[in-house]
């Protein structure tokens, strides 16, 4: 269990799966929990699904998540040899590894397709599938359509989601204001689903500001270029 210096507490699962579509910050926040679990103490492994999407991978951050002490296991990423064929085998290993696994899943169907490929297996385990919603993002804006695109990432991974997370931001111009109006869209959202909603994220400096349970405070690591 985590407890967090604004009191929430969270409990990752020792197997957790980021989803969610293209943009909503998913990889970001997979980065943000590896982090918090190494704080922790926790051996961790990163397993890289984004093959779709080339741009924002946690892959990319790949030297910063050695120097923690994370490993990572991601199709063609640099500074691995690990390709697709090779993939089932690197990735079934850290099932038994006794590492806490964090898996970074593809934008859309076609990336948690990949992830099917360990339905069978994940399933035995005490996992956790957290869909990771965006209210700022424009096909995911609507609960009815976020709900929707849920349904066809259960369907591709063959996995069942555990719980909504409420990702929702602007990038460098979040502010309170960006935070507390997506709140009755995240828990329309996770009522459409039938699913709770886990938590909100917040950059850390918004969260301290924010008189609110439920927040999980976040580093920003994914960074645009012309956001340095």
């Amino acid at each position: 269990m985590r407890q967090r210096k604004d009191g929430l507490n969270i409990n990752f699962k020792p197997y957790t799966i980021i989803c969610g579509h293209y943009g909503c910050g998913k990889t970001n926040l997979s980065l943000n929990i590896a982090f918090d679990l190494v704080s922790q103490g926790k051996s961790v492994t990163m397993v890289d699904l984004d093959i779709v999407n080339p741009y924002f991978r946690s892959s990319d951050y790949i030297d910063k998540l050695r120097e923690s002490g994370i490993k990572m296991k991601a199709p063609g990423s640099s500074g691995t040899t690990l390709d697709m064929p090779a993939l089932p085998a690197e990735i079934a290993a850290t099932f038994d590894s006794g590492d806490y696994v964090l898996i970074d899943v593809g934008g859309d169907d076609a990336g948690a397709t990949a992830l099917g490929r360990f339905a069978s297996k994940i399933k035995k385990l005490d996992y956790d599938l957290l869909y990771v919603i965006n209210k700022y993002r424009p096909l995911t804006a609507e609960s009815k359509a976020a709900a929707q695109l849920l349904s066809e990432i259960e369907a591709a991974s063959r996995l069942k989601a555990t719980g909504v997370v409420n990702n929702s931001h602007l990038m460098q111009f979040t502010d309170e204001e960006t935070i507390v109006s997506t709140l009755p869209f995240a828990e329309e959202t996770a009522r459409a689903l039938g699913l709770p909603l886990r938590f909100t994220t917040a950059p850390r400096d918004v969260a301290e500001r924010l008189k609110l349970d439920n927040i999980y405070p976040i580093d920003i690591h994914v960074k645009t270029p012309w956001m340095n």
